[in-house]
């Protein structure tokens, strides 16, 4: 396993995102060009956190070629854009979040709490600032030349909920929304039970995903009943454009009620083998007429 790098910078308007993304995969060593910034020393300094690349490196061993062989893909994704939120970063591995960037605290957050340990590290904290200078530069620099020449681009948000866990009445779970076609990513995300709005939940975490578009996840802690329903409601910033999904419990019964009904059937079953048996014992004993 050894390392590639790539990064790309590309205008994506709405008057314009802009998305600068490094990734990190598996099977070559290819490195990519700078492009216009003022030097190799600036690239590798701000775009490019190379501590993290060197450290993949140097532990890297040699690649051997086997049909079975894997890529994996770790993305480090900066955008910024005229919406709201104005920057963001996000990580991911396999396009499975790990972290975004809380630029108001300068520190990673994780999207789930296994995460938490690796979040702690922040030696390329500088780096990461040099990129959202960066982009924001591009952004009020590019960005009004590309006004009105290129389309605009967008998609419409798909959402849909379901539970982290296994569904289980009276534990407790997690709701998670998942949103995807999102572009750009500007987004509100409520959440309602029983047409009633709910507070309390978690920060909507952004992504980046191969093809330049973004997903987005939500999480409500609850404890599910038979009678809930519960609704995520994403909406649209840049047009307004609103998705809501609901959640019903199906597929469910109450634990103590589903072993009754298990133990039911079984018992059932045996009453019926029984039967049969002795049925078949006392046809198969019967002398032959004739």
């Amino acid at each position: 396993v050894s390392c590639w790098l790539s990064d790309s910078c590309q205008e994506l308007q709405r008057k314009g995102i802009i998305l600068c993304s490094y990734g990190i995969t598996s099977l070559s060593a290819v490195f990519g060009r700078p492009g216009r910034l003022r030097n190799r020393r600036h690239f590798e300094r701000g775009l490019v956190p190379m501590k993290r690349l060197k450290k993949c490196l140097d532990t890297a061993p040699t690649p051997v070629w086997r049909d079975d062989l894997r890529n994996h893909t770790f993305l480090h994704t900066v955008y910024c854009q005229d919406g709201s939120p104005s920057v963001g970063l996000s990580e991911a591995y396999d396009e499975d979040q790990l972290f975004f960037f809380d630029f108001s605290q300068n520190t990673r957050v994780p999207r789930l709490p296994e995460f938490a340990d690796w979040a702690q590290e922040q030696g390329d904290a500088p780096a990461i600032l040099f990129d959202k200078e960066f982009c924001e530069s591009m952004i009020q620099q590019i960005g009004p030349q590309l006004d009105g020449k290129i389309p605009v681009s967008r998609g419409f948000p798909i959402t849909e909920v379901f539970t982290l866990k296994p569904l289980e009445f009276g534990k407790p779970n997690t709701l998670v929304c998942f949103v995807s076609n999102l572009f750009p990513p500007m987004l509100t995300v409520n959440w309602q039970h029983h047409s009633i709005p709910v507070e309390g939940f978690g920060p909507t975490f952004v992504s980046a995903v191969d093809g330049l578009s973004f997903q987005a996840f939500s999480y409500l802690n609850v404890t599910p009943e038979p009678s809930d329903i519960f609704s995520c409601i994403v909406t649209h910033e840049i047009d307004g454009y609103t998705a809501i999904a609901y959640w019903v419990p199906r597929n469910a019964l109450p634990s103590d009620l589903l072993e009754n009904v298990l133990c039911g059937v079984a018992f059932g079953l045996g009453v019926l083998g029984i039967i049969v048996g002795i049925v078949l014992i006392i046809y198969f004993r019967k002398p032959c007429s004739g």
